[in-house]
């Protein structure tokens, strides 16, 4: 398998690498990883959902069977409508990965008509964006999310004090008044 290169010799392209780590950390934290496509005649993917020529797919390891993210590719099967489809994205296709849950995850550039992408860098997605979005809405953050400044440290308040032990109940009275005695067995 040929490893894709970047423009002007600068080594391979780091898109692939970071889609497998998104991936693997939506996967150990219990989220679904979602991939949104730019579709073109290079991707093999059930028309039928394509809409303004992107497509949201679940890459989740329960949605897909044979999941493969490769260097070049993602290759996997998966069902639409209740019959199985074979799906093949060129990795340079993917325009984000991002957890379904929090919205989570990182965009890339979109490709370009010539082949290419853009120059732009990779974005995070925050929480905060990925959260009121219904579809692959991406848009460039200029600046991260406010933070509130921290407050002055207040004096822990007090710990309530502890309930009181209820009263272990009296022992049984032995029949007769008599006082309690034990019984040896042989």
């Amino acid at each position: 398998m040929a490893v894709p290169t970047a423009p002007q010799g600068q080594g391979s392209s780091t898109r692939p690498y970071l889609i497998r780590a998104l991936h693997d950390w939506c996967t150990d934290n219990g989220f679904t990883p979602y991939i949104a496509v730019f579709v073109d005649g290079q991707v093999q993917v059930p028309q039928e959902y394509v809409k303004n020529n992107e497509i949201v797919l679940n890459v989740g390891f329960e949605a897909t069977s044979g999941l493969k993210l490769g260097n070049e590719q993602i290759e996997f099967k998966a069902r639409f409508g209740g019959s199985a489809r074979e799906i093949v994205v060129p990795i340079d296709h993917v325009v984000a990965i991002y957890a379904r849950e929090n919205g989570q995850g990182m965009a890339f550039p979109v490709p370009s008509a010539s082949g290419g992408v853009s120059s732009s860098a990779p974005t995070v997605l925050s929480a905060g964006e990925g959260a009121v979005r219904t579809g692959p809405r991406l848009a460039v953050v200029d600046s991260p999310v406010p933070v509130a400044p921290a407050a002055a440290p207040a004096e822990p308040p007090e710990p309530p004090e502890p309930p009181e032990p209820p009263e272990p109940p009296e022992p049984p009275s032995p029949a007769g008044g008599a006082r309690p005695s034990l019984k040896r067995i042989k």
